[in-house]
């Protein structure tokens, strides 16, 4: 099976380009009901067992749910094409036949491997507990126990033991490696004129008829976007807290309740002597430390200001002893128990009895005291009444919550019913499918939108149902005009008809000059274009992509090759490739390339061993024609 790489040579380039300059796909549509008929009907068969719409759907579901919460702004309905159905089917029959080779060959993951990866894997660690544990509120909040994230993880290990064997192998021999480093890496020379849209842009003047017959032709590319513009009611706390009063005993009651909030921290300064005597030290050791305290005790009593002095030669805390025994300002907890028990008690330039702590025996100074202030009433009213407030609009949100979703349905045809009972204020808003650029509120929400643009809604014009937009807020919104997507008319669009005319015949005149020359450059080899370069997949040296692709696709293998390029709406190049010009040995992008070269080996590799397994295991994906029809032109 690994000479299935190595007798595809061009078929390898092509999958180390796609997986060096990779693109990314977005799975998940809508529509799904449209793929097959029947949530017991069968989409593919592997090993004889069959995959069930109903399967299907469930990925599908999950798969937009990702979309949504990784790109809120995003329509999923973009993606609603029969190659994404084949992508998703592609990933359920990939699990399905990896798991049935698993099965097969006995490659089982036992508990002890499962609970050591659990435990050492660093992709795992937002899902342990300081103990090695699982996090179940963790899992919960993904909506999964621990018995089916350990079925999950044991299938995975499972699943990538089948292929590990192949992509994890150093089976690639240095010149199939040095073969693809040469054919990513190739260096060609050419020349090239280039005739951009730009420049002739001046050339081209359109005509009236000229206009009318672009617009026709392309009025596709006029269209408004759909929009609708809606009467919107929004219940959340900020609305509750409107409606809350809060009477000034009430207010003074929670300030008193709550004193300790509103009063400063009470932090003490202090200076010790500290003489070591760890816990651990035995009692005649730990009796010469107390005596030797107490004898300093006695000296810094007789004698006050000589404490700084006496800490500094005597004391045995390295970071204090320097300054005079000064630990600066502390906060409670932030000194062993016996310490801060002792310093919160003293007067300033008290000095204390010995301490005794796990260290070791303090003599204590009290030097300063700073905060334990209280915050005056008055100047926390404001804050007091906002904090009780919210308390008040959280307790009534759960029973108005109740209400707005019951009245909006209920009383459909308006607004104002839920408005009025439940005193909140109406908006309006001109909306689009999806958000605005720069949208914030209830308006950005990719939910609310899709309500608002349901078939219901639209036909009808009856209120949403209540959408939850954000944690304690519910909308609902009602339709009450609608604009469906159209053509617009010729005179609202002339200036924009105008410009992707001109456009358009520059391009065409380009590409037309263009053509000429590359007819010319055919019959005379001999003539010569402008710009010399030197490019390579890695060296553009400002060429376009479509130049440096062109470029090394060209057979050389009768000498020097004119092509021409279509550079789009950009125009038109002529290039002629005149060589294949040797890198240097010691080029550095060897190296660099190397790595990325070998894993897209080992990937070509694994690809081909998954392309056995599914002939090994009869792989039948049973599409509707007209989704394997449009699949296979796209």
């Amino acid at each position: 099976m690994f000479e299935f790489v190595r007798t595809h040579t061009r078929l390898l380039q092509l999958l180390l380009l796609l997986l060096i300059f990779p693109s990314f796909v977005f799975f998940g549509v809508q529509g799904y009901s449209q793929f097959t008929s029947g949530a017991n009907a069968t989409v593919a068969k592997v090993d004889g067992q069959a995959i069930k719409q109903s399967e299907f759907d469930a990925v599908h579901r999950q798969q937009i749910e990702r979309m949504r919460q990784q790109m809120p702004n995003v329509d999923v309905k973009l993606f609603d094409t029969p190659e994404m159905k084949r992508q998703t089917l592609e990933g359920i029959v990939r699990e399905r036949v990896l798991l049935t080779a698993a099965a097969k060959e006995h490659l089982t993951v036992g508990d002890d491997r499962l609970q050591r990866l659990f435990l050492s894997d660093p992709q795992y660690a937002a899902l342990r507990n300081p103990d090695g544990s699982v996090n179940k509120e963790f899992l919960a909040a993904r909506g999964m126990s621990s018995e089916m994230f350990a079925q999950q993880l044991r299938q995975d290990l499972s699943t990538r033991q089948v292929l590990q064997g192949v992509s994890g192998s150093e089976l690639t021999s240095t010149t199939a490696a040095k073969t693809a480093v040469d054919a990513l890496l190739e260096r060609r020379e050419l020349q090239m004129q280039a005739f951009s849209t730009q420049e002739y842009l001046a050339k081209v003047s359109p005509t009236d008829a000229d206009i009318e017959a672009y617009y026709k032709a392309n009025g596709n590319l006029f269209r408004s976007a759909e929009e609708a513009k809606i009467e919107y009611a929004v219940l959340d706390l900020d609305a509750l807290k409107k409606q809350v009063t809060v009477s000034e005993a009430d207010l003074r009651k929670y300030y008193d309740e709550n004193i300790s909030r509103y009063t400063a921290a009470e932090e003490r300064r202090a200076s010790h002597i500290l003489i070591n005597a760890p816990k651990e030290a035995s009692a005649d050791e730990r009796a010469k430390a107390k005596a030797k305290a107490e004898a300093l005790l006695a000296e810094v009593r007789k004698n006050p200001a000589s404490f700084a002095e006496v800490a500094k030669k005597n004391s045995q805390d390295p970071g204090s002893a320097p300054n005079g025994g000064d630990l600066d300002f502390f906060a409670r907890g932030a000194m062993v128990k016996p310490f801060e028990d002792a310093a919160f008690s003293m007067k300033v330039d008290e000095i204390s009895n010995v301490i005794e702590s796990d260290f070791g025996y303090h003599v204590i100074r009290l030097t300063a005291v700073r905060g334990g202030e209280r915050k005056p009433f008055e100047a926390v009213r404001a804050e007091i009444e906002a904090e009780v407030g919210k308390q008040l609009a959280q307790t009534r949100y759960a029973e108005a919550a109740e209400q707005f979703s019951n009245t909006v349905y209920e009383q459909s045809d308006n607004l104002k019913p839920v408005i009025d009972k439940l005193k909140l204020t109406p908006a309006s808003a001109t909306v689009r499918r999806t958000p605005a650029p720069g949208a914030t509120g209830p308006l950005a929400s990719a939910k609310l939108l899709e309500a608002i643009f349901s078939s219901d809604s639209i036909k009808n014009k009856r209120n949403t149902e209540a959408v939850e937009t954000g944690p304690n807020q519910l909308v609902s919104a009602r339709i009450v005009d609608y604009k469906p997507e159209r053509v617009q008319p010729l005179a609202d669009v002339k200036a924009q008809v105008l410009e992707k005319l001109r456009s358009s015949q520059a391009t065409a005149a380009a590409k037309k000059d263009g053509e000429a020359l590359l007819a010319s450059i055919r019959k005379n080899p001999a003539e010569a274009l402008p710009q010399t370069l030197t490019v390579s997949r890695t060296q553009a040296q400002s060429a376009p992509r479509q130049v440096i692709e062109a470029a090394l696709k060209a057979d050389l293998g009768k000498g020097p090759v004119a092509v021409g390029v279509d550079l789009g709406e950009q125009g038109y190049a002529v290039v002629k490739v005149l060589k294949i010009v040797p890198r240097e040995a010691a080029d550095p992008d060897n190296e660099r390339a190397r790595p990325f070269v070998n894993q897209a080996l080992a990937a070509a590799e694994s690809q081909a061993y998954y392309e056995a397994l599914k002939k090994r295991y009869k792989v039948d994906i049973q599409l509707p024609a007209a989704d394997s029809a449009a699949s296979a032109a796209n």
